[in-house]
């Protein structure tokens, strides 16, 4: 391996900026990967905003990305898997760069067949969908609800629902166009925000009981919406604030129903839980990859030479599904 390598950092202005540092060594139960492609994620647009000197960010300097794939170099102390050669997809912070340093439990091995531009894509939906409905006690043959599911997160949520044996999927959207895509996805139900209630859609499709399951990545008052749409005992897991963190809520309809409700954040999880939910995704779901039956929507590929193109539109909210950089 070179000693230096070229990484992306927040911190000097609104978009990252190339830097040269050493390459990292591998510690105790660490792996070094030569990084192919990454992805980005919509923290990386808010990280960007508060740290640019120039908006009133705090000029604090970090390095960039969250998400990537390529090949390990180097192991460390105690790692007996992945192997030196193993081609692996996995997430940790500062993964914008050539060489990237990560905990060898919060990786997952790439499936044959699989590229680079889509594996880096996929660890953050993997692993928060998966995990979600493990906490909603998620079962085969119930019935799921899953909000803003044209965000790339929330397509992973509706192909490992049903890679996992989801009797009914109902699929929110705020746009008729975004229809078929979710529909291809795998869908059975497909509600658009912007022309119907979502409760009462959501009654409507299960025969007025409800779902089994609902995850939801809006927040506001769509999290709000959620809570009467559950069948009795049913379970409401938040997973992202697409909208805002802030929601005033039915205690009637939470009370009532006997609701089961949650919260996921895993990035902020202690890196031995976040080992076991990567782990636990690289059962069923990764096996769905393997088999073609979850994949990533792409929306634009880039260089790190172009990676302002690339925040820009993160920063627009007009990318439909991912967006990856192919590292130099």
């Amino acid at each position: 391996m070179p000693e230096t390598m070229t990484a992306l950092f927040g911190g000097a202005g609104p978009d990252w900026t190339p830097r040269q540092v050493p390459v990292p060594a591998a510690g105790p139960g660490q792996i070094v990967v030569r990084a192919r492609a990454t992805a980005l994620n919509n923290a990386d647009a808010s990280m960007l905003a508060d740290a640019d000197p120039a908006s009133g960010g705090t000029g604090k300097e970090y390095r960039a990305g969250y998400e990537f794939a390529g090949e390990v170099t180097a192991v460390g102390a105690g790692v007996a898997a992945p192997v030196v050669g193993e081609r692996v997809m996995g997430t940790t912070p500062g993964s914008f760069a050539q060489y990237v340093l990560a905990d060898h439990r919060h990786v997952l091995p790439v499936p044959e067949g699989l590229g680079y531009e889509e594996a880096c894509a996929l660890p953050t939906g993997l692993l928060t969908e998966h995990g979600a409905l493990m906490v909603a006690g998620f079962r085969p043959g119930q019935s799921v609800l899953i909000t803003a599911a044209t965000s790339s997160i929330g397509l992973i949520g509706v192909q490992i629902a049903k890679a996992l044996g989801a009797g009914q999927v109902i699929a929110t959207t705020r746009s008729a166009a975004k229809r078929d895509l979710l529909v291809r996805a795998g869908a059975d139900t497909v509600v658009v925000t912007g022309e119907q209630d979502l409760t009462k859609a959501v009654l409507d499709a299960t025969g007025g009981q409800g779902v089994d399951v609902a995850l939801d990545h809006v927040g506001g008052q769509t999290f709000a919406a959620c809570l009467p749409a559950p069948i009795t005992g049913g379970a409401v897991v938040n997973v992202g604030r697409l909208d805002t963190a802030e929601s005033t809520i039915d205690l009637d309809a939470l009370s009532y129903r006997r609701l089961r409700v949650a919260g996921v954040s895993f990035g902020f999880t202690q890196p031995a839980e976040l080992g076991s939910v990567i782990a636990a995704a690289g059962q069923t779901p990764l096996a769905a990859v393997a088999a073609s039956r979850v994949r990533p929507l792409i929306d634009t590929i880039l260089s790190f030479d172009t990676s302002a193109e690339a925040a820009e539109r993160l920063r627009s909210h007009q990318a439909h599904g991912k967006i990856v950089l192919l590292v130099p």
